[in-house]
This record gives C-alpha cells, structure tokens and sequence, in this order.
C-alpha cells in the first residue's frame, strides 16, 4: 500500500484483535508490517471462527498486507533471527501481559539504548503500571470495568456488552494514534519513545457524556436504551413498520421536524420550546412524536427529513449496512487475496487522504510463516 507511513517497517508482535487492528491501520497506512508469530499455531486468532475453507474469517479481517514469520523468542536461534529485523525496525507493537517481553530480554529498557530510535508501542488489559498491571483482560471485561456496560442497554435490562470489541478497538486505535505521534516527535528530537497503552484507560477516556455527569454532578447515569441523556429528541421512534433515528440536536432542528411532521404547535409549546425542557419531557414528548410517525413508514419519514436536512435514518442490519450505496461510495468494502480461498471482501480504511489514492484492494492475507524465506534472505 501506498501511503504517508512508506517506507517504515513495522515488528507486529501482536495477536487476536487490539495489536493486529493497530498495525493493519499502519499497514493501510503504507508502512510494511512483519508479523511474528508462535510456531506451528500462529496467533490465536486463526483459530476463531467464522470459518471460509478452514481459514479463519476472524484472522484474515484483521491482518491483510502483513507478512508473517513464525518464531519462539525463547529460543536462541530464533532470537538472532528477531534480532536482525529489530534492528531495521521503525516501530515495534506488541500486545503481550506487563512483563513477558521483559522475561525475553525485549522489554523497553532492553531495547531502547541499543536501538534508540525505536518507536515501542505496548497495549494491554490495564497497561504497564498500577495494581492490576499483570492481569490479563479481555474486552468483556474492560467494558464492565470501564463503565460502559453500565451506560449500555434499556433501564433495568440485564447487563449488555456493547455490540462490537469496543474496548480492543478503541485500545487499537488510540495504540496507532501514538504512534503516529511518535513518529512526528522523533522527526524533531532523533529519538524513539515507549507507548504504554491501556485498554481500562480507553473506555475511561471515551465515556464522554457519562463522566462529565459524574464528575460534575455527582450523578452516576444509567442505561437508558438510544436516549441521549441531554439531547431531545434524540433516539429511535417507532414508525409504522420499524423504527426511525432523529437527532434533532438543537431548536432549529426541532423547529424543522414539527414542521415536517406538520405538529407546528409543539414547537411553541411551554413542554418543549428548548431542550432542557425537551430533555425534562422527553417520555411525554415521544409518545406525541411516536403517535404522528405511525402514520407513515420509515423510508417516507427518512426521505422527507432528509430534504430538510434534519439528522436522521433507519436502523440497518449488517447487511443492509455494507450494501449501502454511501458506503459503497466510500470503498468502505474492500478486498484482499488469500492464496487459496482466493478474493475476500472485508472493511476498508475510513480514513481518506488527498494526497493517496485508497485503493479497492489491500494487501495478500499471509499464512501462518509464509514469508520465512524472504525475510530470511532480505534479513540475513
């Protein structure tokens, strides 16, 4: 791939989701990704289903472009393998419990005064400090801890994990903003610098909304379904047929729905004439709202919105979502070659740069130490 990270070489010693979700952004960036993996299983993910010919649907959605070697860093020989492509590395990212890489002689402190350009980015359960430092964590169990499930699903429902890897994802992505920051700073001092990233800290960092409450009012919020706690209207409404989002953010938005849904009174009522009393409202509110939308389907209500330019739209599945002509517009579905199961369609980069072009394919899904012969040779 073509892009601003050409030319960097990035050591990918990650595995499962919040590593390789980072480096397969770096690699949709431009740079070249070698992923090392465990002999003979390879990262744990390969195991995880759904399945296409017996690979891994899972794996290759998150590793496209990489290419892969199998080594055990325990091992001697192995490790002057590893040694010589760190040696050449830009950036290295790794996913590991605080302590593992330490024990392998390639911890932080281990490293940087051999190599002291060397961008090391570190993503983990609770990061490399603090009392729970050497527990391992899933995304289930950062999103409990983290308070979002707290704030996710209808009042009094049991708890509900918000319905994709939330805490990887976010972990992944704040992992590749560091980087991408480290890189700018060494360009300035010549010097690489250690990215200690913890997935805890990133549901803590997104809450938004729910810590502001908290930390300002001393008010713990609750689930409450797609109401947003301080915007109104602004959830989903059933319609005829199914169910509308409106996020009428502010009066004039208000305004424009009452006149849409031809309820030009309600604007001027004393319940509902501003948000803070939409908000105190809101249960009366979208009985009134919802009362007037069951006269029409969703599709009728999305297209007369939107000529309004009022934010709002359906409640897609996934497949009504990737077949979206917006999406599709935005090559948000791209493909990538696996050398035997052949084309594989999966999600492009949302990021979309002037200077690149974001091609309809990315880069070869590698088996597990299919590129062992070329690095060896190049790396030699």
């Amino acid at each position: 791939m073509d892009g601003p990270l050409k030319n960097l070489l990035v050591l990918d010693l990650t595995r499962v989701l919040v590593g390789p979700y980072c480096t397969m952004m770096l690699s949709d960036l431009g740079a070249r990704v070698i992923k090392v993996e465990a002999p003979e299983v390879g990262d744990d993910s390969r195991n995880f289903g759904p399945f296409v010919e017996d690979y891994s649907a899972y794996f290759m959605s998150l590793n496209r472009g990489k290419e892969s070697i199998a080594l055990n860093l325990k091992n001697s020989d192995d490790k002057k393998i590893f040694d010589k492509i760190l040696a050449k590395a830009d950036i290295l990212v790794e996913n590991f419990k605080p302590g593992t890489l330490e024990k392998w002689g390639y911890g932080w402190k281990d490293v940087c005064e051999k190599y002291p350009k060397l961008i090391y980015a570190s993503a983990s359960g609770f990061g490399q400090t603090g009392p729970l430092k050497e527990l391992p964590a899933y995304d289930m169990v950062v999103q409990g801890m983290g308070g979002l499930m707290s704030v996710t699903g209808q009042p009094n429902s049991e708890p509900t994990r918000v319905g994709t890897s939330i805490g990887d994802i976010t972990a992944g992505l704040f992992t590749t903003i560091g980087i991408n920051a480290a890189l700018y700073d060494r360009e300035k001092t010549g010097k690489g610098t250690f990215i200690d990233v913890s997935m805890l800290d990133c549901q803590i960092a997104i809450l938004e909304n729910a810590i502001a409450r908290y930390l300002s009012k001393n008010e713990i919020p609750k689930p409450m379904g797609s109401r947003h706690p301080s915007i109104a209207p602004f959830e989903a409404f059933k319609t005829k047929d199914s169910h509308i989002i409106i996020a009428a953010g502010n009066d004039k938005l208000f305004e424009k729905l009452c006149n849409v849904l031809e309820m030009s009174e309600l604007f001027s009522d004393e319940k509902f004439n501003t948000n803070s009393l939409r908000s105190k409202n809101m249960d009366e509110l979208k009985l009134i709202l919802e009362n007037k939308l069951s006269s029409k389907i969703t599709t009728d209500w999305v297209r007369l919105m939107e000529e309004e330019r009022i934010p709002c739209g359906p409640i897609y599945n996934i497949k009504e979502a990737v077949e979206n002509p917006q999406v599709l517009s935005r090559n948000m579905i791209v493909k990538a070659y696996h050398k035997v199961i052949g084309d594989f369609k999966l999600a492009g980069n949302p990021i979309k740069m002037s200077s690149y072009k974001d091609e309809t394919t990315r880069g070869d899904i590698p088996d597990l130490d299919e590129h062992r012969g070329k690095i060896l040779k190049e790396f030699s």
